[in-house]
């Protein structure tokens, strides 16, 4: 099914396909494509009105270690390489799951790249641990970008706009990048090897034989519920449950629905409640994938990262941390402490009051002002009082870090000692990373702790598939993405951890859906 139809057909017309897969990001529509493309009928259910959910509003890098587009941009990586980093930097991992992913990411990205709809390149950006196999600027790779008018117009329609767009409510732009460009990609191929896509369609469980395997979904239609019905298998790539606050508190992930990255009202966990109330196994230890969040005048969060200048201060002035850390690192050095969130980041006027560093969406400035997520003083003295920090300890800390500006050593927390502490850093002293605040007026912006997702979930094997309790597989059952515990654990290695995965472990999963006999639906 091509062209207009091939979305959002009647309910009736999705009675029984090979493959149901639950969520439109990165790696579910990864999962559909190759589906698609190895023969397999294949539905998306998609919970909202577009495609592509937090994938869609990512930059879109990939890290898929050891493939031919490293090999092209001339860097050091390898498999091997990717190994020996992973090893420095994770915690007891799964070592059945890592060597099936360090196996078919290379493998994965030649089989996308061997579709004419699909290339990528290598996206320069420092890796986030220092540790044997790092790669100087990084091995991730991103999507070549693409333009709307080339896409098939149901594609096109369907891709869910940038961050800032979307919260506005305004259409996305002309020429998608990052991650529009991979969601509209992987669309595209799905959409042109006869698969279908139904959006507004919320999963509300599974479908079990009598021998308790999956043999579909349960949704909510506009015209009442509906089964959908799997031949091979289901694969569960929704995200996680950021969007539901009594969900974060159950399983102790710190931050607020108000403060994440991922689409208003997406996200709630259902797709794993139903998964958990057929006794599948779950790990909610990894927590989520942080970072700070620039406070919204609406309550929400922003992401936020590479810092160009700046300090972070907790509620009682001091500073905590290296501003410049990877975000993930930084979000989590904010939630070890009651008193880190929110926090506030003071800056100077070098930039003409514009924060200096990367929000998405930063907001307008004055708008801040009116509302009080920033405030604006002539000196230090009265900045702290429009923050309502502790006067003495947010000069001293100002001063000291003057101070570490003027020598280029930061003694505290060594900001600029690492190459991610550069990556972003236009400084002329003699630390790139460490620019004075000196110039007047000041100005204090109100930071939460935001996330890009949960990263715990269900439990699943090398395959895909999700386990029970006993570590025996749900027959039918198969997941990726946030909906799962991270391979990565509490880790973040660098940037496209989550979509490289993702992708990986649902290229994995539809692999073994294609080695199962079909199963008996009616």
């Amino acid at each position: 099914m091509t062209g207009d139809d091939a979305f959002d057909p009647s309910p009736r017309d999705l009675a029984e396909h090979d493959v149901v897969v639950v969520g439109s990001g990165g790696g579910a529509l990864a999962g559909a494509a190759l589906a698609a493309r190895a023969g397999l009928s294949t539905l998306v259910v998609e919970k909202t009105a577009f495609l592509g959910g937090t994938s869609a509003y990512s930059g879109g890098a990939c890290w898929l270690p050891g493939s031919a587009v490293q090999q092209r941009a001339g860097l050091p990586d390898s498999t091997e390489g990717a190994r020996a980093y992973l090893e420095a930097i994770l915690e007891d991992p799964d070592r059945d799951r890592l060597e099936a992913f360090l196996a078919h990411a290379p493998e994965l990205v030649a089989e996308l790249e061997s579709d004419e709809l699909m290339d990528f390149e290598w996206l320069p950006f420092a890796e986030y641990y220092d540790a044997p196999g790092r790669v100087p600027m990084g091995r991730s790779i991103q999507p070549v970008k693409v333009r709307r008018d080339d896409l098939p117009p149901e594609v096109a329609v369907w891709v869910r706009p940038p961050v800032e767009l979307d919260r506005a409510g305004e259409p996305g732009r002309r020429t998608l990048t990052g991650g529009q460009a991979l969601v509209a990609r992987l669309a595209a191929m799905l959409v042109r090897d006869g698969g279908t896509v139904r959006t507004n369609l919320p999963v509300t469980g599974f479908v079990t034989d009598d021998d308790g395997a999956v043999v579909g979904v349960a949704a909510m239609s506009p015209e009442g519920p509906v089964q959908l019905r799997a031949r091979r298998g289901v694969l569960v790539a929704a995200g996680g449950f950021e969007g539901n606050a009594s969900l974060r508190e159950e399983h102790g992930v710190p931050g607020s629905v108000a403060w994440t990255m991922a689409p208003r009202e997406t996200n709630t966990g259902e797709p794993l409640e139903a998964a958990v109330a057929l006794g599948a196994a779950t790990d909610f230890s990894p927590g989520g994938w942080f970072c700070p969040g620039l406070e919204q005048p609406d309550g929400g969060g922003s992401f936020t990262l590479g810092f160009r200048s700046g300090l972070m201060l907790d509620q009682h002035g001091r500073r905590y941390a290296n501003e410049c850390l990877p975000y993930d690192r930084f979000g989590r050095a904010m939630a070890q402490e009651p008193e880190r969130v929110p926090s506030w980041f003071v800056f100077d006027s070098r930039e003409g009051g514009r924060l200096p560093a990367i929000a998405m969406p930063e907001g307008d400035p004055a708008e801040h002002l009116a509302a009080g997520t920033w405030v604006q003083a002539d000196t230090l003295d009265g900045l702290a009082a429009a923050t309502g920090l502790p006067a003495d300890a947010l000069v001293a800390s100002v001063e000291r870090y003057n101070g570490s500006c003027a020598t280029g050593v930061d003694e505290d927390f060594g900001r600029g000692s690492d190459e991610y502490d550069t990556f972003f850093a236009a400084g002329e002293g003699p630390n790139r990373a460490l620019t004075p605040c000196d110039r007047p007026p000041y100005l204090a912006a109100r930071f939460v702790l935001s996330d890009l997702g949960t990263k715990g979930g269900l439990v699943t094997d090398a395959a895909g598939r999700v386990l029970r309790q006993d570590g025996t597989p749900i027959r039918g059952l198969y997941a990726s993405s946030n909906s799962t515990a991270s391979l990565f654990g509490t880790v973040y290695p660098g940037p496209g951890a989550p979509l490289g995965s993702a992708m990986v472990f649902a290229s994995l999963a539809v692999k073994d859906m294609q080695a199962r006999a079909p199963a008996a639906t009616g």
